[in-house]
């Protein structure tokens, strides 16, 4: 489980307010929590925080009863992967930047099962067809997959994806959820994310937490998001329709 205890940050510039404001919240295991608002409102902010990127200035974060305040970079490295807005890569081959997602478990030297694993997820997110192609030709999208794969390969307690599907047709949405939802329920382990496509979070999420202005909305499960959370949080006028037991948004003039 993921808990979030009474966080609150700021940038260190005298007159900055508060970016995230005595925020709680927790994700079990074996779901995907969405973390929903507008730019602004603090949804990178609080995903640096988690993995550490940033120092809170108080409260508490803690993976499955561990204080991630109590341990070193790398240890936090070992329980979380993380797949931010803007992705980067060396100049290697899809292949080897999603065998580096396996370096915690291996160390120095990978082992068969580090390449078995490797090999699994490229399937899985059909990648095989360009997995020795150098990574920083490919486009975009595919830039994306191949983040989102280092990140699941690396089988890690939990996973933060900072608008994973950003580059993504609708298509490759679909297939990269589809993919997490299924990791998650095999291995009992959580997702964080935030997305901006509602409809895709509505199929896909678990639990919402919803921002705004770095404060904290509600914090629902699936089945109790309302019209009234959504127009409150976005500032928008919707609706909301079920239909093949699915549940989707229409946003009105």
């Amino acid at each position: 489980m993921l808990e979030i205890k009474n966080l609150s940050f700021k940038y260190e510039k005298k007159d900055q307010s508060n970016v995230l404001n005595d925020i709680s919240f927790s994700i079990s295991d074996g779901q995907i929590g969405l973390i929903l608002g507008k730019n602004g409102a603090g949804k990178s902010t609080l995903f640096k925080n988690i993995v550490g990127i940033l120092k809170k200035n108080s409260g508490e974060i803690l993976l499955n009863g561990v204080n991630l305040s109590s341990l070193k970079r790398y240890e936090v490295a070992q329980k979380i992967a993380y797949v931010p807005q803007i992705i980067e890569f060396g100049d290697l081959s899809v292949y080897d930047s999603v065998l580096i997602g396996r370096l915690s478990s291996f160390g120095y030297k990978s082992k068969k099962e580090d390449h078995n694993a490797v090999l699994k997820i490229l399937k899985d997110m059909d990648l095989l067809d360009i997995a020795m192609k150098n990574v920083n030709n490919l486009s975009g999208g595919q830039k994306q997959k191949v983040a989102i794969a280092r990140a699941l390969v690396q089988e890690p307690e939990l996973l933060v994806f900072d608008e994973p599907t950003g580059n993504l047709d609708i298509g490759n949405e679909q297939n990269i959820l589809k993919e997490a939802k299924k990791i998650i329920k095999e291995r009992n382990i959580m997702i964080i994310m935030a997305v901006h496509d509602i409809n895709l979070a509505l199929n896909y999420g678990d639990h919402f937490i919803l921002l705004k202005n770095g404060n904290k909305l509600y914090d629902v499960e699936n089945s109790e998001l309302t019209e009234e959370m959504i127009n409150e949080c976005f500032d928008v006028n919707c609706n909301i329709f079920k239909a093949e037991n699915n549940r989707f948004i229409v946003i009105k003039e």
